[in-house]
């Protein structure tokens, strides 16, 4: 079994962050041998400078927090992030478009950003489950199957709620072992890891890392 630390996410999306702070995330990446750091497209390229030659990848958030740009800017977001050096992207998806059971357009939407990213990166998809019912839940995870997505995401940590085990549970039961799941936003303590894990997350976006890992 993966180690909890290559499992983690080390998170930093606050607006206010300064490159001092992305210079920290990276540093405590390289050290607690996290998984990956996450941060917003405008620390990417920097973050790519202090990561060379290490095994943290480097993801970055398209569409964030709302999700709700247009998917030619999202898959140019896309690719710009890649070009900065991003090999992780974790995109939001139309949640409105949800709302509506315009599938088609949800499934178009994250179909851009797989083509903009793959070979080069792996996306994973934030469905924002805080602000869906069970029945679209279900219906967006398959979605992100189809769309040929690798994970889907449970949340951004940015709206009314962040990931449940039981929601973890639900989307594990849909997508199996097509892909893989990220549990994201309330993960702040090594009880809390584990629960996700145990429900079926493979991947954890946390700004706690650090005390997640000192608790081991």
């Amino acid at each position: 079994m993966k180690s909890i630390s290559s499992m983690i996410d080390h998170t930093l999306l606050k607006p206010d962050a300064t490159r001092e702070m992305i210079k920290a995330l990276c540093e405590e990446a390289i050290q607690y041998k996290f998984g990956a750091v996450c941060v917003n497209p405008c620390h990417v390229r920097y973050c790519n400078e202090l990561l060379k030659g290490t095994d943290v990848k480097l993801a970055t958030v398209i569409g964030f927090p709302l999700g709700a740009n247009t998917k030619e800017v999202k898959a140019f977001e896309t690719k710009n992030a890649i070009d900065n050096g991003a090999n992780e992207i974790d995109m939001v998806i139309n949640i409105g478009a949800i709302k509506d059971k315009d599938f088609f357009r949800v499934k178009e939407d994250i179909e851009y950003v797989v083509k903009a990213a793959i070979p080069k990166a792996i996306v994973k998809v934030i469905i924002e489950t805080c602000l869906l019912t069970e029945e679209e839940k279900i219906k967006a995870c398959e979605l992100v199957i189809d769309a040929g997505a690798h994970f889907v995401k449970t949340s951004t940590g940015f709206s009314t709620g962040g990931a449940t085990v039981d929601d973890v549970k639900l989307m594990k039961s849909v997508v199996g072992d097509k892909i893989e799941i990220k549990a994201s936003g309330g993960v702040r303590d090594l009880k809390s890891a584990k629960d996700m894990i145990e429900a079926g997350a493979t991947r954890l976006g946390t700004s706690s890392g650090i005390k997640i890992v000192k608790d081991l």
